[in-house]
């Protein structure tokens, strides 16, 4: 017998010794010991594997049980077929209640103030994950991650750009890179979106593991994302961006046995004094462009009109 079962049926032998106390007037040990001892000798007989023993025990914990003992309870091995048979002993064990005097208006009372209360509790439960699924909404409306890739989201890169802007002359060099993952659609049409989740993953750990500290990779949304490269020079910038790509192309992730080869296009720009967000974003997906219809795979750049 399950750990489970056991607890079952010594609760309705609790439930039974508290309904057998209460309905006698001076109730005496020697009663509660009998009781307890005929409940000793029920469990000794259960078996192990048989859950209609288990069931038979209950009941016999009731003077109802006694109208219905001879019946033969039929066996069943499923959770559901346990349940209505276990529905049906108990409508059967009211019917045949009726000839022992038991005060059946009553019994219903009970069972109809425990049906509320169950109700009641459930209501609360729903509740409480109702405010708790709003906070978390909150919570993630409010985050600078992007739930997904855990790499910061749009929303920071937009408070990020507007502080960097605000500033208007910053004294070091600043790149941005946009990076967007080529035929992204092909891989979520052929493999689903599950996969297309992989690969987002995998592309922003890639990502996190090869910039420095003081970089930042945002997920601009969809299979964009964008990099800011601080304090780093034209020619370093084209060496990440280089790297990055050769990293991409040479990690090859595995979905459900099939090999998903991955590639990004990226286009870059340096901030220039004066930029707005919407100037520099721009210039990196105008730059990006390039590299899209230049074959993917690759990294262009696009300069501020005054030249810098």
């Amino acid at each position: 017998m399950h750990k489970e079962d056991l607890k079952a049926l010594i609760n309705e032998m609790h439930k039974e010794l508290i309904g057998t106390i209460d309905s006698h007037e001076n109730p005496t040990k020697e009663q509660v010991v009998a009781f307890l001892q005929d409940a000793t000798n029920v469990i000794s007989s259960l078996k192990n594997t048989s859950l209609n023993d288990l069931e038979r025990s209950k009941l016999m914990f009731t003077n109802a049980y006694r109208e219905i003992a001879k019946k033969t309870l039929v066996s069943y091995t499923t959770t559901s077929n346990a349940f209505e048979e276990l529905a049906q002993i108990h409508e059967e064990t009211l019917i045949s209640a009726t000839d022992l005097h038991l005060n059946l208006p009553q019994i219903a009372k009970k069972f109809e103030n425990l049906q509320k209360q169950m109700f009641s509790e459930v209501e609360k439960a729903n509740a409480i994950i109702t405010d708790l699924t709003i906070q978390i909404n909150e919570l993630e409306r409010n985050s600078n991650l992007d739930s997904l890739t855990k790499v910061f989201n749009r929303r920071a890169l937009t408070t990020y750009l507007e502080r960097l802007c605000d500033k208007g002359n910053i004294a070091y060099e600043l790149h941005l890179l946009v990076l967007d993952i080529d035929d992204f659609k092909v891989i979520n049409d052929t493999f689903g979106h599950i996969a297309g989740d992989k690969v987002l993953i995998f592309i922003a750990n890639i990502l996190r593991s090869t910039l420095r500290d003081g970089d930042k990779v945002f997920r601009f949304g969809g299979e964009e994302f964008i990099i800011i490269l601080n304090r780093i020079t034209p020619t370093v910038c084209l060496e990440v961006s280089n790297r990055i790509l050769n990293l991409i192309r040479s990690n090859q992730l595995i979905y459900k046995g099939d090999t998903l080869n991955v590639t990004m296009s990226i286009g870059a720009t340096q901030y220039s004094n004066g930029d707005t967000p919407e100037d520099i974003i721009s210039r990196a997906d105008k730059a990006l462009y390039k590299s899209k219809n230049s074959g993917k795979d690759q990294m262009n750049s696009e300069a501020h009109p005054n030249g810098n």
